[in-house]
């Protein structure tokens, strides 16, 4: 199934069994304000080898809060599950805390060590720490920046170690655990962000998430803020330290065993509980960030953790790896765009003049929707108007001259009836020209088809929806499958070209370079029309297939067709048969 991705954990020896029901537990506790401390929830009974459970049940027991119901349960085990946690040969350890911390302060006291750099705009959450437990927070967190010093932005970081401050032995067993986290190697499925670009890049990613799982409160967001990539970039916040400690820890608990992934799921399940909270009545206010923080911090009205959890593992996401593929592209477009060190990103409103914005289809608020739905990488990215037929002409040949050598696009088609509609499209169309003679299908799952008039709506790739039609592969073990009988357009392809203009992930050779986002060849697919993104001949061009198209052109760019079709589950997207008024083609320019 489609984001199964096995959590590899040591099986215990027997000798590491322990009986998790104690309540002694010395050493702990020393760091926390106990008035502070909420009370935990009943005790549930926890299975003497809980450590030596295969990792799919151990992860489902963290799910259900096998140990939420005891202090002690957690300060035995959270530093035996870190301890699991594949990460670099050479890791600082308890032993190089004392004695770099030893060196460092001498005295306990820290008035005179100023905090690391990579902490600067990053929340610091105490939680329940008591004063010696803020002090003793304030020194790891400088060991920290004396130990790893090529992190340079992590706003995770200060609340994970105060979370798991709450539940150490004493200040160096917190810093070990901390440090595993760190220096994490195993592969797709990083802990920690430890510079600004990759914490960027988390928040593209989680902005593309929520596009595609959170289509309501993405279209809230779309409509109400200035800067939707903006809003997007406080996701973190709303987990660390937005949540109550009640909560933070629960998420903790799973964190440690499935990695950044699971933020990822709370963080969706949170957005989508916010949109449900306003009901018809949409927003109260003005500022969306702001209602936002106070409804994280008064989850508890809502929704208790439990709850909150059981939503968000009912969020089918993909898989590890197809996530990370993900990440690496909206890195890598934020790296063309120059965007590496602490700034502001220029939103669409800056990237674009709307005051100057012209096309004769859409208008620039509609066209201000459409970059809404596509993926936060290419939206970096003033469009660039490639194929008008009001100046290019009805010319297929045209259509295709002018279009090569540009990855993705976005088309556009205005009616003679008025309706407006089009596609977002994931590949260079002159990937057309590798299937020969016989035409072929090409393009990601990142394709989708749209309507613009008379009402706006988004169809994606039908794995979105229905992740359950596939699972995932390690590599790919397809070929193309062969066009259907007595259709020329009958068969799937995923490639991807090397122009200049693209802002595909390239590479020096091919063999080194990263595989697409949701490349056809991840998944075993259920039949070749759950893959029908993208087609074109001289006869014409295709956009979804399978049981219908979901949009397709003649060769003179006149007349079209639209119907039902299995990539996109959509309906017809205008009239089922049209003319065409006016036909554009955008790309995305390049600084």
């Amino acid at each position: 199934v489609l984001g199964s991705s096995p959590v590899t954990i040591v099986v215990t020896s027997e000798a590491d069994a322990w009986d998790i029901d104690t309540s002694s537990c010395l050493g702990r506790g020393q760091f926390v304000d106990w008035d502070k401390m909420p009370e935990p929830p009943a005790p549930a009974p926890i299975p003497r080898d809980v450590l030596e459970r295969p990792p799919k049940e151990l992860k489902r027991l963290a799910r259900e809060g096998c140990w939420a119901g005891s202090h002690a349960a957690r300060a035995r085990l959270y530093p035996r599950l870190v301890q699991r946690v594949s990460c670099r040969l050479v890791t600082p350890d308890a032993l190089v805390y004392r004695d770099v911390a030893g060196r460092l302060f001498g005295k306990p006291s820290v008035s005179s060590h100023p905090l690391p750099e990579f902490l600067e705009g990053c929340p610091m959450p105490t939680y329940c720490l008591n004063p010696h437990g803020v002090t003793a927070l304030k020194k790891i967190l400088i060991c920290v920046g004396a130990l790893f010093p090529d992190i340079t932005h992590s706003p995770l970081l200060p609340a994970l170690a105060a979370l798991l401050l709450h539940y150490s032995q004493d200040e160096a067993q917190c810093f070990e655990s901390l440090s595993r986290l760190i220096a994490s190697n195993a592969p797709h499925a990083a802990y920690i962000d430890q510079s600004f670009l990759a914490h960027q890049a988390s928040c593209m990613t989680f902005g593309d998430l929520a596009n595609k799982h959170c289509p309501a409160a993405h279209r809230l967001i779309a409509g109400a803020a200035e800067n939707v990539l903006e809003v997007y970039s406080e996701w973190l916040w709303w987990l660390f330290p937005g949540l109550p400690f009640a909560y933070a820890v629960r998420v903790l608990d799973v964190f440690l065993l499935e990695g950044h992934k699971v933020l990822y799921r709370i963080a969706l399940a949170l957005l989508k509980l916010f949109r449900l909270s306003l009901g018809p009545a949409g927003l109260q206010g003005s500022d969306i960030k702001a209602e936002l923080r106070a409804f994280v911090g008064n989850i508890a009205q809502h929704v208790t953790v439990d709850k909150l959890l059981e939503r968000a593992f009912g969020i089918r996401l993909f898989s590890r790896k197809e996530i990370w593929l993900l990440q690496m592209a909206n890195r890598k477009a934020l790296m063309e765009r120059g965007i590496t060190v602490v700034q502001k990103r220029p939103s669409f409103h800056l990237a674009v003049d709307m005051q100057k914005f012209s096309s004769s289809t859409v208008t620039a608020q509609e066209m201000r929707l459409v970059w809404s739905w596509i993926p936060e990488r290419f939206s970096l990215f003033p469009p660039l108007l490639l194929f008008s037929t009001s100046r290019d002409g009805c010319s297929l040949q045209r259509f295709y001259t002018c279009c090569e050598g540009y990855e993705p696009t976005v088309l556009l088609l205005k009616t003679t009836e008025g309706e407006v509609c089009g596609a977002f499209l994931s590949s260079d169309w002159s990937e057309r020209k590798k299937s020969g003679a016989t035409s072929a299908f090409f393009g990601t799952g990142e394709c989708f088809v749209f309507t613009v008039r008379p009402e706006a709506e988004r169809y994606e790739w039908v794995l979105i929806k229905k992740p359950e039609l596939a699972k995932a592969v390690p590599r790919s073990r397809q070929r193309s499958p062969s066009p259907a009988p007595g259709s020329p357009l009958g068969s799937s392809r995923d490639s991807r070209g090397s122009s200049p203009n693209q802002l595909a992930v390239p590479s020096a050779h091919r063999r080194e370079r990263l595989s697409p986002f949701l490349a056809v060849r991840h998944f075993l697919l259920p039949s070749k029309t759950a893959s029908m993104f993208m087609s074109g001949s001289r006869d014409g061009i295709v956009i979804g297939g399978g049981g219908g198209q979901a949009l397709s052109l003649d060769a003179n760019l006149l007349w079209g067709h639209t119907e039902h079709c299995e990539t996109f589950d959509n309906p017809p997207l205008c009239q089922e048969t049209f003319q065409v008024q006016l036909l554009e083609v955008w790309g995305f320019q390049r600084a």
